[in-house]
């Protein structure tokens, strides 16, 4: 199983041009060249330096009330932010905080500049045909619930299909339960193998009843396994169905491709790939998009109202109702411009050569714990959940805690999958760009620590 997106030779994302109908604002020449120029010192031979990587994350810089350095492990949680977002979104504030497509003046037009740029700015960086197939929403949960909103209510009905995985994250799993139950339509599931891998071939049994909408995650958040969403996507269309790809787990860590991929829908979230919390997009087609009814309606969203009728803005405004997160969205822009600078390929390295280090120095130092997922790290993102025989997830990140050490512990968002593998929850260290060796020996040291306190 390969990752089905492409990089260049430089390790950067492809389509970095300004995609077809989409604002160039902010990406003149001497912008992207002062980009490439600030990411020349996180790179040497080739690869991510991630201790200069980390001085540009305000946060990695404290410590605990006990004085212990932050070793944050928690990243497919939420990622920590660069000095660049948050400097860009204090200066929105500072500097021209008005609304956008609005006001006719000076900052007006400023911070619709801006807003519209950082459109740009994701739709380059996932290789979008088109800007305007970028809607901007809070998180990839909701670019989710739109799709099932907009697109499913108006085209699933009784007797339907819908398939997804047992992998899914509830966001990608709960609004389409409440779709079947409102439309009397069925759920199918890929099943997986024990070591976290879908099994193709029942997938292609399931493609046998026809489906209207396949969903599933490019990169689990629970096992870190990469599914091979070009070759799935593939296989759906040839039974007519529709694909939405869940890339909240995929955009910060591999190079993403939605042209490749050839998938009609691909949600992520801005939050995991170093952006602020309250930002994300969804990537759909532009005939599908400019089918769906609303998701949202009020201010904005509108092109006229009358009193007993309106008619709707193009996209992608018709799906932006409201006053949307300014400040988010550009710092969003702001963190695919960081990502890209540093080059999808060499994020992909970097996370891998941490994971084949992080598997190799768990199992020898700390021999009794249980590990989950694919153990080739070409097969998985930077994501290990694991356990403590006979200690709870939760005790285990407490005791880490008083070392500095953050991971996650409980069900991450993913109960069936718990299920599936016969456990009520797990613990989880994850990785991302600023992550180093240096993390995964005190994530060693810390879970020596919580064994001898448990034995004792």
């Amino acid at each position: 199983m390969t990752i089905t997106a492409r990089s260049d030779a430089s390790g950067n994302p492809p389509g970095t041009g300004a995609p077809e109908g989409g604002s160039t604002a902010g990406a003149a020449p001497e912008a992207a060249a002062a980009t490439a120029a600030a990411a020349d010192h996180r790179i040497r031979d080739g690869r991510l330096v991630p201790e200069v990587i980390r001085a540009e994350f305000p946060i990695l810089g404290t410590a605990n009330a006990a004085g212990r350095p932050l070793v944050y492990l928690d990243s497919a949680s939420t990622s920590q932010k660069p000095q660049a977002v948050i400097d860009a979104m204090d200066t929105y504030y500072r500097e021209y905080n008005a609304n956008v497509h609005r006001g006719i003046y000076e900052i007006g037009e400023r911070a619709t500049a801006a807003y519209e740029a950082a459109r740009g700015k994701v739709a380059r960086f996932i290789n979008a045909p088109d800007a305007h197939e970028i809607v901007f929403t809070r998180n990839a949960t909701e670019a989710i619930n739109l799709v099932a909103y907009a697109w499913g209510r108006r085209n699933i009905g009784r007797g339907d299909v819908i398939v997804l995985t047992e992998m899914e994250h509830h966001a990608n799993l709960v609004p389409w339960q409440l779709l079947v139950q409102e439309k009397d339509a069925d759920l199918e599931f890929i099943p997986i193998t024990d070591d976290g891998v879908l099994r193709l071939e029942v997938f292609e049994v399931l493609l046998r009843l026809k489906p209207k909408l396949v969903a599933f995650t490019h990169v689990s958040n629970t096992l870190g396994t990469i599914n091979p969403v070009a070759e799935m996507t593939r296989l759906a269309h040839e039974a007519g169905a529709l694909v939405l790809v869940d890339g909240a787990q995929a955009v910060p860590h591999v190079p993403v491709d939605v042209a490749a991929i050839g998938a009609d829908f691909y949600v992520f979230s801005g939050h995991k790939m170093l952006g602020p919390t309250g930002s994300g997009a969804l990537w759909g087609r532009r005939d599908l998009l400019e089918a769906m009814p609303p998701f949202l309606s009020g201010g904005e969203m509108i092109r006229e109202v009358h009193l007993r009728r309106s008619d709707f803005n193009e996209i992608p405004w018709k799906f932006e109702a409201g006053t949307p997160d300014i400040a988010a969205e550009i710092g969003l822009g702001v963190a695919a411009d960081y990502l890209a600078a540093l080059g999808m390929g060499r994020v992909r390295e970097h996370e891998r050569e941490l994971l084949e280090y992080a598997l190799d120095v768990l199992q020898r130092e700390v021999p009794s714990i249980e590990l989950y997922g694919p153990m080739d790290p070409e097969l998985r993102g930077g994501v290990i959940p694991f356990n403590l025989p006979g200690i709870h997830p939760h005790d285990v990140a407490q005791v880490l805690d008083r070392s500095g050490v953050a991971v996650r512990a409980g069900h991450h968002c993913t109960m069936p999958l718990h299920e599936r593998l016969d456990l009520a929850a797990t613990a989880r260290a994850s990785f991302n760009v600023y992550s180093t060796r240096e993390d995964i020996d005190a994530l060693a040291s810390g879970l020596k620590e919580v064994e001898r306190l448990f034995a004792g």
